[in-house]
């Protein structure tokens, strides 16, 4: 990019949710810091989050803006206001959510034109950019915000389709051509995958156009890194065939001073104060705490919550605990004197918590994760192993790469893939995951296996680290294309 006049110019668009908005702000801002001019665009309800995920970065640089393009709730049938997928008020309205995505393609291009960026990197959840970009002549990149392990087993599984050659939906089947020896079961499966009914079936339609527009883009970038991943990276490019770029972890790029770490916002406002809780944190000893969190969408019944909390109160660890439930909520589910008898022992979160400022405190020694990307790597960038409850989406897959690949975690034990309502898990086998993560040979190992991950996830982001040099590699090849296309019109 150095001698241009003007700036490689790229277009952010993330899908309206926090798993993927929070990676493409971390990666807007990535691009921005390497001189390229970032616009993120969204729609009106969410650019106040942005706006203040961006507030700290633009003291540092300028290079980074927000274009807004309108949601259209009401032509999809959605209650207004509805632009977000944690404002859905319930999974019958995610048909209609998906189809206002389906319906920003034309503002999206009246922006283009206006805009004229040079690169769209555009969410997976928008298959029709690769048609917008298409249009204007410029490369559309996908962004998964997912791992590459996840990518390569979906794949090999629409591929092969293992799971129609056995006998039970609780039999095991081996993932054709995926290395390491992958086994699932149906259960496991996404009900888009193995279910028939018409929002089932209206999912996979909507896979198959994402694959399809994958296949025509110009390329994918993974949030994640080389070394973490190599053996997936190389099956990515050299088997399924498509170009992809490791240029992650995003979350530990752009780091600054501890102090503005604390005060800088991600995804939400925090529903604890972040000083009180490091505070907290403070005066426990090393790898003596247990994070809970089950993701921004998640919801368990009042019933499985319970067994949690007695689980947790069994395996006589201190812990936080991130609960979805408002303060004002009448808590039925909390066992008679449950917060009385663990007050010192235990901080219950309703809300949004400073996850990564959490994880990364020398006194977090295990992780119960719903596995979940973000919160994944998360978890890898922080030294921490891992208890797993996979609950939808890709999660079954990333749970198998953190368990059986990395080795770096334990299963807790759940069957069946479950949507948002997450899958019933007993009191014993809550304490059983939790006290095999933090006691124990095998609790060692494991820490020792992460905390190597750790290290070399901080190496891949620095100078001459594989993501660094693939991030360069990237910007030189857009610039080149853009330098053709500029050459073609002369």
């Amino acid at each position: 990019m150095d001698g241009q006049c003007n700036p490689l110019h790229i277009f952010f668009f993330p899908f309206m949710g926090q798993g993927h908005m929070i990676p493409a702000i971390d990666m807007a801002k990535l691009f921005a810091s390497k001189g390229v001019q970032s616009t993120i665009v969204t729609t009106p309800l969410n650019k106040p989050t942005i706006s203040k995920a961006i507030e700290n970065f633009k003291n540092h640089s300028n290079n980074i803006h927000i274009q807004t393009i309108n949601f259209p709730t009401v032509e999809a049938g959605l209650p207004e206001g509805c632009e977000n997928v944690d404002l859905i008020p319930s999974p019958l309205y995610a048909p209609a959510f998906f189809k206002a995505t389906r319906l920003l393609q034309e503002p999206f291009e009246e922006l283009l034109l206006q805009q004229q960026p040079h690169v769209i990197v555009a969410d997976m959840f928008f298959p029709w950019a690769t048609h917008s970009a298409a249009k204007f002549g410029i490369p559309r990149i996908v962004f998964h915000g997912t791992s590459l392990f996840s990518l390569c087993a979906s794949q090999c599984v629409k591929k092969h389709e293992p799971y129609k050659k056995v006998s039970s939906d609780t039999e095991l089947f081996l993932i054709p051509d995926l290395p390491g020896d992958i086994k699932m079961t149906v259960l496991q499966m996404p009900s888009r995958v193995t279910k028939h009914d018409p929002v089932s079936e209206g999912f996979a339609k909507l896979f198959r156009e994402i694959r399809e527009s994958e296949e025509k883009s110009y390329g994918v970038i993974v949030n994640s890194f080389y070394e973490l991943e190599g053996v997936y990276a190389d099956f990515y490019s050299e088997v399924v065939g498509l170009k992809n770029w490791q240029i992650g972890p995003l979350s530990v790029h752009n780091r600054h001073s501890k102090e503005e770490e604390i005060t800088s916002y991600r995804g939400k406002e925090a529903s604890i104060d972040k000083h009180e809780c490091l505070k907290w944190l403070d005066t426990k000893e090393i790898n003596s705490v247990v994070y809970l969190c089950f993701g921004s969408t998640t919801n368990f019944l009042d019933s499985q919550l319970r067994e949690i909390a007695i689980g947790l109160e069994a395996s006589g660890k201190d812990f936080i605990w991130v609960v979805r439930r408002k303060k004002e909520e009448v808590e039925e589910w909390l066992p008679e004197g449950f917060e009385e008898r663990m007050e010192g022992k235990g901080l219950i979160i309703r809300g949004w918590s400073p996850q990564t400022l959490i994880v990364e405190h020398e006194a977090i020694g295990a992780f119960v994760t719903h596995c979940g990307w973000n919160s994944t790597l998360e978890g890898v960038c922080a030294g921490v192993p891992m208890v797993t409850w996979p609950v939808a989406a890709e999660q079954f897959y990333n749970e198998k790469l953190v368990t059986e690949v990395l080795k770096i975690g334990v299963p807790v034990g759940v069957k069946k893939w479950a949507g948002l309502v997450g899958d019933k898990v007993e009191r014993d086998a809550v304490e059983k995951g939790v006290r095999r993560v933090m006691e124990g040979e095998e609790g060692k190992e494991m820490r020792k296996r992460v905390k190597v991950l750790a290290q070399n996830a901080k190496k891949a982001v620095e100078e001459d680290g594989s993501s660094y040099l693939q991030l360069n590699d990237l910007l030189e090849e857009l610039s080149s294309f853009r330098k053709l296309l500029v050459d073609d019109d002369i």
